[in-house]
Order: C-alpha cells, then sequence, then structure tokens
C-alpha cells in the first residue's frame, strides 16, 4: 500500500500549469513545510519541506483557493521517478501525488496563525473573501 498523509503549510503560492493538446488539464504544484514532531535539546522546530503535485479538479482548487501559508490535511501517494538535466547528469525525484487537499484550521485561525509566523517564516496573511462553507473539497 502506497499512501501518505500529511499536515503542514504551503511555502510560497502553488505553481500552476495547464497540459498541451485537445483537453487542457490543470497541474498544480506546491511544496508543504511538515514540522517533524520532536525537537533535539529545545531547538527551533525541524521542518520536512515535501513536493507535492495535483491534477485537474485537485490543481483547479489549488489555482483558486490556496495561497503561501495555508495550512493544509493531505492524501496522496509517494511517485519516485528519474529525468536526464541538461549537463546529461541522471536526477531523481520523489513527490507526492495529491488525492485528497483539505484546510487544516479555520480561516480565523489560520489569519491569526500565518500573522504571528509572519515575521519568522515570511508567510503571508490568508486573502480576504474566502469563505469557509460551501467550499469545493475534491
Amino acid at each position: 500500500m502506497n499512501k501518505v498523509i500529511l499536515m503542514g503549510r504551503l511555502t510560497r503560492e502553488p505553481d500552476i500549469r495547464y497540459s498541451q493538446g485537445d483537453t487542457a488539464m490543470a497541474i498544480a504544484r506546491y511544496t508543504l513545510a511538515v514540522n517533524r514532531g520532536y525537537r533535539k535539546n529545545n531547538e527551533e522546530q525541524q521542518a520536512d519541506f515535501v513536493s507535492c503535485v495535483a491534477f485537474q479538479r485537485n490543481a483547479e482548487f489549488a489555482e483558486k483557493y490556496l495561497h503561501q501559508g495555508t495550512k493544509l490535511l493531505v492524501t496522496g501517494r509517494i511517485q519516485t521517478g528519474s529525468y536526464t538535466n541538461r549537463d546529461g547528469q541522471k536526477v531523481y525525484t520523489t513527490e507526492v501525488v495529491i488525492n485528497k487537499q483539505e484546510f487544516a484550521e479555520s480561516r480565523g485561525t489560520s489569519v491569526r496563525a500565518v500573522s504571528q509566523e509572519k515575521e519568522n517564516s515570511g508567510f503571508m496573511d490568508i486573502p480576504e473573501g474566502i469563505e469557509e462553507e460551501g467550499l469545493p473539497f475534491a
């Protein structure tokens, strides 16, 4: 079984692109900063930065509602791959292919938490106008 469940904050705005062809498909890429469950000797919280990719409806949702600093709960699967770069070197990739993504905190909580972390982490405030109820969760 290949299943991943992560909770973290977007490190930057999602990168949205559309595939070429007769039926263009939305593709969203973003990175989640996921806190580790422990701290060493009262040091700062450690985090892993996990690359994620979402397709179609999940990508469209990311384009419309996700912003830097948004706290998400995602489920998906790990996908590995490789390619040869321009210098002829083989590059290995690992990313989480998103099956489901949802907000991990209410908008009010999110604004307060992000505002408190903003100076240290570079996160921005959640924009006004995003309604909590009725959002299409894919």
